[in-house]
């Protein structure tokens, strides 16, 4: 096999968002897309199916519920093997932020915890507001992020953000719990807990 190729082969997947027509308000450089969501946000939510899904199943990609979070969840696994990754655009930086939240909620449920205990671990996570910002100190990678220009933007950015979360963190407790069907974490889920994308975590 030529370089050219294994490079090819071993190239991490970027957001299929970034090519969207209609480009999401940016916070610095953070998009702030919409979601298919009930939790309150600054962002307008995109419609359920009309069939409903089982909860741990995302919509076709082609379809108008498919949004970013489906994404962060369906290229989660294969990602968090890469050191490396080229953004392409604003939606790559979300789904960065989503995949590095993915790999903590993970470290937060214990193998052996139901789904009641995993649920109040994991959503006691997303519901902290008291997370970094781009620009904080202690944002990872903040020469790939642009700090918000204002306080009022700041708030805006910490409201979107926790919306993602705490959809993300729902999203995710379906999947971890329902792909074995036995009442104990996935496995395959929880052998992810000690990747790190890119090397960081949040």
């Amino acid at each position: 096999m030529n370089n050219g190729l294994l490079a090819a082969l071993l190239q991490a997947y970027n957001s299929v968002f970034n090519a969207d027509p209609n480009q999401p308000r940016l916070v610095g450089n953070f998009p702030l897309m919409p979601l298919r969501t009930k939790v309150r946000g600054p962002v307008y939510a995109l419609p359920f199916p009309d069939t409903p899904l089982p909860a741990g199943e995302s919509p076709d990609e082609d379809s108008e519920s498919y949004d970013i979070l489906d994404e962060v969840l369906q290229k989660f696994r294969a990602n968090t093997f890469f050191r490396n990754f080229e953004i392409q655009g604003p939606a790559d930086r979300l789904l960065i932020y989503g995949i590095w939240f993915v790999s903590d909620c993970l470290v937060k449920i214990k193998p052996s915890a139901g789904v009641r205990d995993a649920t109040k671990d994991v959503m006691n996570l997303a519901l902290d507001l008291n997370f970094a910002l781009p620009g904080d100190p202690a944002w990872p990678l903040n020469q790939m992020y642009e700090p918000p220009r204002d306080r009022q933007d700041a708030e805006i950015l910490r409201q979107y953000m926790s919306q993602v979360r705490q959809e993300l963190a729902t999203r995710l407790l379906a999947r971890v719990y329902e792909e074995d069907g036995d009442g104990k974490p996935s496995k395959w889920w929880l052998s992810f807990t000690k990747r790190r994308f890119m090397g960081k975590g949040l």
